[in-house]
């Protein structure tokens, strides 16, 4: 049995989630962070020093932190092809977009942009930086645009671990209230994943208790 320690609306625990659906495995989900707590406790330290969710055991193993390698986790131990290929080369043309995507995408969009928008009152907010973070944030998924202008999913022509990276950003993205680029074939993309019900069960989830 999976078991995961964190709230359904951190976004890095949305990933997670959403990779246990895909894969159709077992987990039970504990709420911690943010208004829940939990994550000062020695229990929970143990598991994670740096005090963050998402944390992952699976049974009765070593705790897993840091949603990366908690994804890379799960699909090296559940997943086959062609979410997660047993070839190296066929796997790195998926890993390299599962990497982007953390690197280049949701580091330009949870802090300078989510945090700033949501987390922020609206008397603190500078409009005029998150404007400018939309800006780069939206550099990084033109990027993206072209590549799915040839393709249905991020790594390819199949659903793989790259989506899950890139597409548990996009929810909040797409709902958010910002100006948004023109982007069509991103916009297609991610119209095809709220078709996805483990999509809607674990990334589609309100973020109003985040606002401040």
């Amino acid at each position: 049995m999976l078991t995961v320690y964190g709230r359904a609306d951190s976004s890095n625990v949305q990933a997670v989630m959403w990779c246990i659906a895909e894969l159709g495995l077992s987990c039970h989900r504990h709420d911690i962070g943010h208004r829940f707590g939990g994550t000062d406790t020695p229990e929970f330290i143990a598991m994670n020093p740096n005090r963050t969710v998402p944390v992952l055991v699976d049974s009765s193993g070593p705790a897993i932190w840091e949603s990366g390698a908690i994804l890379r986790y799960l699909s090296n131990r559940y997943a086959t092809a062609p979410f997660w290929p047993s070839d190296p080369s066929d796997r790195a043309q998926i890993d390299k977009w599962a990497e982007w995507s953390k690197i280049s995408v949701a580091t330009n969009f949870t802090v300078p942009i989510f945090w700033a928008l949501v987390r922020t009152p609206a008397a603190k907010r500078n409009y005029d930086a998150i404007r400018q973070a939309v800006l780069k944030f939206e550099d990084r998924l033109k990027i993206a645009d072209h590549q799915l202008s040839q393709n249905e999913y991020l790594a390819g022509n199949d659903f793989s671990l790259a989506d899950i990276s890139l597409g548990h950003i996009l929810y909040r993205y797409f709902d958010i209230d910002i100006t948004r680029a023109d982007l069509p074939h991103l916009r297609a993309y991610y119209d095809r994943l709220t078709q996805r019900v483990q999509y809607q069960t674990h990334v589609m989830i309100s973020y109003e208790a985040l606002r401040e």
